[in-house]
C-alpha cells in the first residue's frame, strides 16, 4: 500500500479504479497531473457521470494505493461536482485555486511551472505564467494521442442543472396467504326411532281325545281330578350395543382462480414553456428533442 506523499511519478496511476473514503467507486483514473515545481503527482482526473462521459480532478493528498485501486480522502459526490476544468490542457492558477477551494485545501506556495518529460499538453503552456500550478502527466502511455473529453461534450456540472427526474408509481400486485376461516369435525349424539320386525312363538293348549281300545290295560277310577301343563311364549327383548361405521376426517385442496385488482397510482408529467411563450405537457413517450433558433 502506497500513501499520497510516496507518489514521487506518474507511472501506474493511469487506469487505476478510484474509490472514495467509504469505499464507494468513482471511476477510472484517466490522467495525472504533476506539480511543475516538485515533478510529483498531485491531481488525477477521473471518469463519472453517465456513462463515463465527464472527466473530474480528484487531489492526491492523502491517497493510497491498493493493488489496482487508487483511495482518495475526497467523497464521491465532492468528486462529480468538482468545477469544471478541460483535462487536455494546463491548469492556470484560477483553475487550481477553484479547485482547492472545492476540496477545503489550502494552497500552500506558488510553483513555477517545470512539466516533466513526456506531458501531453503540458509543455507548450510551461511559461503560461509564474503561477501555473501543474503539469498533466504522462501516466503510463495511454494519455497519448488524440482524446475526446467529456467536458466538452456539454454533459457536466451545468447539465445536471437543467435537468429534471421524472417519476412515477407503478403497481406491484402479489399474493399472501392469511386465514380466512376454520372448518370443524364434530361428533354428536342424536336420537331416532328404529323400527324392526323380530319372529316371536308361544304355547298353546289344545284338547287331543283318543279313544281307549279294548285291550289297553287302563283301569277306571270314578271321581273329581284335574292336571294342568305349562306353557310358554317368546317375547321381544331390544339390547343396543356400539358397533363402528365408518371413518371421517377433514382435508384442504387449494383452488386457484384469478381475482382482478385495482389502485390509483401517480406519475408526473414535465411541462415546459419555450421562448415563443408556448406551453407543452411532456409525458412518458416525450423523447430528447433539441429546440433553440434555427440557423
Amino acid at each position: 500500500m502506497t500513501q499520497g506523499e510516496a507518489f514521487t511519478s506518474a507511472d501506474g496511476l493511469a487506469g487505476l479504479t478510484a474509490y472514495d473514503r467509504t469505499g464507494e467507486k468513482i471511476g477510472s483514473v484517466e490522467q495525472v497531473y504533476l506539480d511543475d515545481r516538485t515533478g510529483r503527482p498531485e491531481w488525477v482526473t477521473v471518469k463519472t457521470g453517465l456513462f463515463g462521459m465527464k472527466q473530474s480532478f480528484v487531489p492526491l493528498a492523502g491517497a493510497r494505493r491498493q493493488q489496482d485501486e487508487l483511495h482518495v480522502t475526497a467523497t464521491k459526490e465532492a468528486v462529480k461536482d468538482a468545477p469544471r476544468v478541460d483535462a487536455d490542457q494546463h491548469l492556470d492558477p484560477s483553475e487550481e485555486q477553484d479547485l482547492y477551494t472545492h476540496y477545503g485545501m489550502k494552497r500552500t506556495g506558488t510553483p513555477r511551472s517545470a512539466p516533466a518529460a513526456g506531458n501531453r499538453g503540458a509543455a507548450g503552456m510551461a511559461g503560461a505564467g509564474a503561477g501555473a500550478g501543474m503539469g498533466m502527466g504522462a501516466g503510463d502511455g495511454r494519455n497519448a494521442g488524440a482524446r475526446e473529453f467529456a467536458t466538452r461534450s456539454g454533459v457536466g456540472d451545468d447539465a445536471k442543472r437543467d435537468e429534471m427526474i421524472r417519476s412515477e408509481e407503478r403497481l406491484r400486485v402479489g399474493t399472501e396467504e392469511q386465514e380466512v376461516g376454520q372448518a370443524r369435525l364434530r361428533k354428536v349424539v342424536v336420537t331416532e326411532d328404529v323400527k324392526t320386525s323380530v319372529p316371536v312363538s308361544h304355547e298353546e293348549v289344545r284338547v287331543v281325545r283318543e279313544p281307549i281300545r279294548d285291550g289297553d290295560r287302563t283301569r277306571a277310577n270314578i271321581g273329581e281330578e284335574q292336571t294342568e301343563v305349562t306353557l310358554h311364549a317368546e317375547k321381544a327383548v331390544v339390547s343396543r350395543e356400539s358397533v363402528p361405521v365408518e371413518r371421517v376426517r377433514l382435508e384442504t385442496e387449494k383452488v386457484t382462480e384469478t381475482q382482478e385488482v385495482s389502485d390509483t397510482v401517480r406519475k408526473e408529467q414535465i411541462e415546459f414553456d419555450d421562448a415563443k411563450g408556448e406551453r407543452g405537457a411532456k409525458g412518458e413517450g416525450w423523447r430528447d428533442r433539441k429546440q433553440g433558433p434555427r440557423h
